[in-house]
């Protein structure tokens, strides 16, 4: 099978219909399909979609980002981060830096423990994408090699 170059514009909302994100005004998203760039439970449905295809995705949280793991939240001392470093709620950090580490979020500090969380901000939410489909083609050798898609203007990292 040939791996195609999908390219959409998206807005996503919870189940509140809050705006959380939006491609609208930028260029449309592109991806290389089968390359874990695009949550799974999304890229399922975009493959059966044709150019100029327009729908509204529901993805319950297990498709989306998952349920919350109890096991990424937890409580480590003031000590274990590095000395003279300044920590404050909000902070984010990977431990060792590793692709598949979690990126973790401090929530909580209390004197000298302090609350992280490892769970994607979006774990445990069902998400709507109300998306447009811009772009369906064969990716290039170029992008297969390179194992992402390129822009309209050729080469390009994000």
């Amino acid at each position: 099978m040939n791996s195609r170059v999908i390219g959409f514009h998206y807005e996503l909302k919870d189940s509140t219909g809050a705006v959380l994100d939006s491609s609208l005004g930028q260029d449309p998203f592109l991806f290389l399909e089968d390359q874990h760039q695009v949550i799974p439970g999304l890229e399922k449905e975009l493959k059966k979609l044709n150019k100029g295809d327009k729908k509204v995705i529901e993805l319950k949280a297990p498709e989306a980002y998952g349920e919350i793991r109890t096991d990424l939240v937890m409580t480590v001392k003031k000590d274990q981060f590095p000395a003279g470093r300044e920590v404050q709620v909000g902070d984010r950090f990977q431990v060792n830096n590793h692709p598949d580490n979690p990126v973790f979020e401090v929530m909580k500090i209390e004197g000298n423990d302090i609350v992280i969380d490892g769970n994607h901000p979006l774990a445990g939410k069902d998400l709507f994408f109300n998306v447009e489909i811009t772009e369906m083609r064969s990716a290039t050798q170029e992008e297969i090699a390179h194992g992402h898609a390129h822009g309209p203007h050729g080469h390009h990292h994000h």
